[in-house]
């Protein structure tokens, strides 16, 4: 795709959304689409207390107060053993199902409970409902879901317990997936979904990300492009789309780690010049650009901190720019 079509195609997506919104209630009766998004109290109920195990919540109580027309909040299954075993190691599972060892427990950084392994199970576990409906029914769902990429194999890291993004692949390419993409615009480098995929030629990464933590070399179809500016910012991510377009084979499905963290105001992650309305034209022309290549797609929350400079109405602003754009797609 040459740049200026890729950038029509972007500006009329950011303008069609914004337009549309004060009819998208009357829309949404008269045609009668939901998109569904996947969440249950389960999501929030270990005792460690962090945005990761919070910010779910704090987005289904906005929700509640202000709406966004078509969005349904759905309770999904939870992930079984067997299928985290399935892409992790079974005494690593087994670890944070018991608590034993603890050090491998509280590897990915929260404080162990018995409820951390319902949290995890049910929030794993909308990530891989999310990808499972978009592939079924070609379109749009999402799971308030995040602390994903960085788990490995054997191990949590960086508050992430498992690789939902990882198991939702996997589960897509078991129900007749032939090839996934995952893309991952979290602020920092999805280094646990590089060693978990970096040999499996179905599934595609694409990383684009603003801080080095977590950063891997470049294997097969893993791809990482560090930005040093943000000017640079939303050009690299249009470049590495059409580079995907390019070199690529078509996807069954994208998997979608849509991180706040890249946010100016965020302490974990954010770089200067990253503002609100560059999320928002982010969020807008990556859900534009799988709908008009016909590309369902499934989405998390991912990265997104609390500091002196983002507050937790900031904080849930900015994950609800990923579901404004979500329904515009729609």
């Amino acid at each position: 795709m040459r740049r200026r079509d890729f950038i029509k195609g972007i500006a009329v997506s950011v303008v069609w959304p914004l337009a549309a919104s004060a009819q998208q209630p009357e829309q949404m009766r008269r045609i009668g689409i939901l998109m569904k998004i996947f969440y249950s109290p389960s999501y929030t109920v270990a005792a460690h207390s962090f945005e990761t195990t919070r910010k779910s919540r704090w987005i289904a109580e906005s929700l509640a107060r202000e709406p966004i027309a078509g969005i349904e909040l759905v309770a999904p299954k939870p992930t079984s053993v067997a299928a985290l075993s399935r892409v992790h190691d079974p005494k690593y599972v087994d670890a944070v199902r018991t608590g034993n060892p603890r050090e491998l427990a509280q590897s990915q950084g929260f404080q162990w409970d018995p409820a951390l392994w319902e949290m995890v199970c049910a929030s794993n576990g909308g990530v891989v409902a999310a990808a499972i409906e978009a592939l079924r029914t070609r379109r749009v769902f999402g799971s308030l879901s995040s602390g994903l990429h960085h788990a490995r194999r054997a191990r949590g890291a960086g508050y992430c317990t498992f690789n939902g993004l990882v198991l939702a692949a996997h589960a897509a390419l078991n129900a007749g997936a032939r090839t996934v993409l995952i893309l991952d615009l979290d602020a920092h480098c999805g280094g646990g979904t590089h060693e978990l995929i970096h040999d499996d030629e179905r599934i595609w990464q694409m990383d684009v990300s603003v801080d080095p933590f977590d950063r891997y070399k470049p294997l097969g179809n893993n791809q990482l492009e560090m930005v040093h500016d943000s000017s640079r910012y939303l050009p690299t991510i249009e470049r590495k789309l059409t580079w995907l377009e390019r070199e690529a084979p078509r996807f069954d499905i994208c998997l979608y780690n849509a991180g706040m963290d890249p946010f100016e105001g965020c302490p974990t992650g954010g770089m200067q010049g990253i503002t609100q309305k560059v999320l928002r034209d982010r969020e807008v022309a990556v859900f534009s650009w799988c709908r008009m290549r016909g590309i369902p797609v499934a989405f998390v929350l991912a990265g997104g901190y609390l500091g002196p400079e983002l507050n937790r109405a900031g904080l849930v602003a900015l994950h609800r720019l990923t579901l404004d754009a979500a329904c515009g797609c729609t």
